[in-house]
């Protein structure tokens, strides 16, 4: 089956808002057998989101949209669907009465103009939304579905989950797509390529390389009757890649760093404190949005300069001697956060957060230090001179150094 996604929402032209919920669907619908051929954005204007649904449901077989189904005059996807279906929207009261009763249960009156989130026409049928004032619609037409879907994340992916894909996978029989991805660092892509190249160029299963903040992935891409016969395709390539580049691969398919980290840890009962210096927190934030890192996170401290790295408990004649940005300093800062917390590990981060040179050493320079008191994994990086790559790949590092040593202490 042929689908299309439209990102629906001015903010997202204007770039206001990043449209993340078109790439969060399009990674799911391989494993249900839909070919996704286009991705747009359309803003909120009735006569061009009409004619997108006219064109879409012309080569398309599947429309998924995201955003435009708030209770504001410019959310316009159910009007554009109606217009584009020649049907007119009717209330629903059922509907109203939900609504009612969800800003009651918030303390306040529905606000009248919510009412429109109410509106469906003859060819469509709601997608409760437990999160939010806007449910979805399934649309069918000559064959041809639209799912419409909120612009919240946290509301979009739940009735995905837990609504939109059960039912797609019921639909659709003819054949499915089963994908794994494989997640390494501390390998160049050029030279992952060329440790795997013999797998590329071939159809089925698929071996795709990227370059991510978090490393290089391959993802294999298998096609087959069924989910079983799909994943028999899959083994071979996927065993390959552990046997030539086990070493170097943190994860598999949708874990993150933290994620990884945060599991060796709680399997090995272990805890951990961090001290960062350059990334701002970053750090803390990525081990904290794990909601079971209560269990394994002590604390963590922030600093920005030797001073506040001495308050914390870092030696003053290591910074003296080294500088502040030095593997020594780091190894330094991870063990006296270790201490201070009390925790089994102490991870370690500094380096150049710019805008310009620091110490004499270049922006984008880091280190990283993970230690348990006994054994201690090192790390110098030598980063793009940008803030937000700094920000964002140093604490992706030190996340996946921290899981290597608890898995080689285990």
């Amino acid at each position: 089956m042929k689908a299309e996604i439209m990102g629906i929402g001015t903010e997202l032209l204007m770039g206001e808002l990043t449209d993340t919920n078109s790439s969060w669907i399009a990674s799911r619908l391989p494993a249900l057998g839909i070919e996704l051929r286009w991705v747009s954005i359309i803003g909120d204007d009735l006569a061009r989101l009409t004619e997108a649904f006219k064109r879409g449901m012309e080569r398309s077989d599947i429309i998924f949209t995201t955003g435009g189904l708030g209770p504001t005059q410019d959310d316009l996807t159910r009007e554009a669907i109606a217009a584009a279906f020649g049907e007119t929207p009717v209330i629903q009261q059922e509907v109203v009465d939900d609504l009612e009763r969800y800003f009651a249960a918030r303390g306040g009156p529905m606000p009248q103009h919510n009412i429109k989130q109410a509106n469906l026409i003859p060819s469509a049928r709601f997608v409760p939304n437990p999160n939010g004032t806007a449910p979805g619609w399934w649309a069918e037409r000559d064959g041809k579905i639209i799912i419409c879907l909120p612009g919240p994340p946290a509301e979009n992916h739940s009735m995905w989950e837990d609504q939109v894909e059960p039912q797609l996978a019921e639909l659709i029989e003819d054949e499915v797509t089963i994908t794994r991805n494989i997640k390494t660092f501390g390998m160049s892509e050029g030279a992952v390529d060329e440790i795997v190249s013999e797998f590329f160029g071939v159809e089925n299963p698929y071996l795709g390389i990227y370059s991510k903040a978090d490393g290089i992935h391959l993802r294999v891409i298998a096609r087959a009757k069924d989910s079983q016969a799909a994943q028999v395709m899959i083994v071979p390539v996927e065993e390959a890649i552990h046997e030539r580049l086990g070493e170097y691969i943190w994860g598999y398919d949708d874990d993150t760093p933290a994620q990884a980290a945060g599991q060796s840890l709680l399997e090995n009962g272990l805890t951990v404190a961090v001290i960062e210096m350059c990334t701002g927190g970053a750090l803390t934030n990525s081990i904290t949005d794990i909601p079971d890192s209560l269990t394994y996170f002590k604390g963590g401290t922030v600093a920005y300069d030797g001073t506040a790295l001495s308050a914390g408990g870092v030696p003053a004649e290591v910074m003296e001697k080294h500088g502040v940005v030095s593997q020594e300093t780091a190894n330094a800062m991870a063990e006296s956060v270790r201490q201070r917390f009390n925790a089994d590990l102490g991870v370690a981060v500094t380096g150049v957060p710019g805008p310009g040179e620091f110490e004499g050493k270049p922006l984008g320079l880091a280190y990283i230090t993970v230690t348990d008191g006994k054994k201690t994994r090192e790390m110098e990086m030598r980063l793009p001179p940008r803030r937000v790559t700094i920000k964002r790949r140093v604490p992706n590092q030190a996340l996946i150094e921290l899981r290597r040593l608890v898995e080689e202490t285990r």
